[in-house]
């Protein structure tokens, strides 16, 4: 199973973006989430979405991002607005289902210019 994530680009501060993971197998039954990484920080959480549904998201990013799945696709989704600063790193898609799976995508660059 591979994850190829893609979307990343150059935003203004206060753009959007819309980051995407496809996934070549089905993703109906795991967990997926986005984590990000900056130039010499470890790699933190961004957001989840469960197998139900549910989502998580850290406080540096709730209220202006947004995961969503299409299991049909086997597609994630990062709809990213207001971009700041701060939010610029590589974005890495994950996949995961208790302790059985656990997979990473190569990674797409978000760059802010404010």
């Amino acid at each position: 199973v591979q994850l190829q994530a893609s979307g990343g680009g150059l935003v203004q501060a206060g753009g959007s973006l819309r980051l995407s993971c496809i996934v070549s197998g089905s993703i109906r039954m795991n967990h997926m989430g986005w984590y990000r990484q900056a130039p010499g920080k470890q790699r933190d959480m961004v957001t989840t979405i469960m197998s139900n549904f549910d989502t998580k998201y850290a406080d540096s990013v709730r209220g202006r991002f947004t995961i969503t799945r299409d299991n049909a696709k086997s597609t994630v989704y990062l709809q990213m607005n207001s971009l700041k600063p701060e939010d610029p790193a590589v974005y890495y898609c994950n996949m995961r289902r208790g302790t059985i799976l656990n997979k990473w995508g190569q990674g797409t660059q978000v760059t802010v210019s404010s």
